[in-house]
């Protein structure tokens, strides 16, 4: 894995946007940069214990997040403060951008949840983008995000993410 070059900032906000708007912004430092993929080290950046039933976030947590400029999602790997892997939480997504010291990536409803040990794919949030009216606003970005989810999947099934994240 490369290091920034010197004169790549070594820390970023990551913004999350949802229907044009920001739902999180926080920092995280810059693992590499390739110029295709940004992979970046955050602490959970919400407050408190989020318990989504198969997995709990919690104060403490880190996630090495790994984005793309020409993918369709990101994939976030998620470790305890003891550094025990929780697993993989992955965020459909248009392709992310980097400018002015931040990585804007817009959040399309769909995500999906592969467990440390493998056994658990879950697809998440279906019924969110469902309702969020994208296919009808947006049919190409649609179907976009729909094919990233189910490229998450057969990856999760099959090889998981070690060769992707490589």
């Amino acid at each position: 894995m490369s290091a920034p070059s010197p004169d790549t900032p070594t820390t970023l906000d990551v913004v999350l946007l949802k229907a044009g708007r920001t739902k999180i912004r926080y920092p995280a430092e810059v693992v590499r940069d390739d110029g295709t993929r940004v992979t970046v080290t955050a602490a959970w950046a919400a407050s408190g214990v989020r318990d989504f039933g198969f997995v709990c976030f919690e104060p403490g947590d880190v996630f090495t997040e790994h984005y793309w400029r020409d993918r369709w999602y990101a994939v976030k790997e998620v470790r305890a403060a003891d550094g025990t892997l929780k697993g993989w939480y992955c965020d459909v997504t248009r392709p992310a951008v980097r400018e002015d010291g931040e990585l804007v990536v817009e959040d399309l409803d769909l995500d999906l949840w592969l467990s440390a040990d493998g056994r658990d794919v879950l697809r998440l949030d279906e019924d969110e983008f469902a309702e969020s009216g994208l296919a009808e606003r947006d049919p190409n970005a649609a179907s976009a995000a729909l094919r990233a989810l189910d490229d998450l999947e057969v990856l999760a099934r099959g090889e998981g993410f070690g060769r992707l994240l490589a």
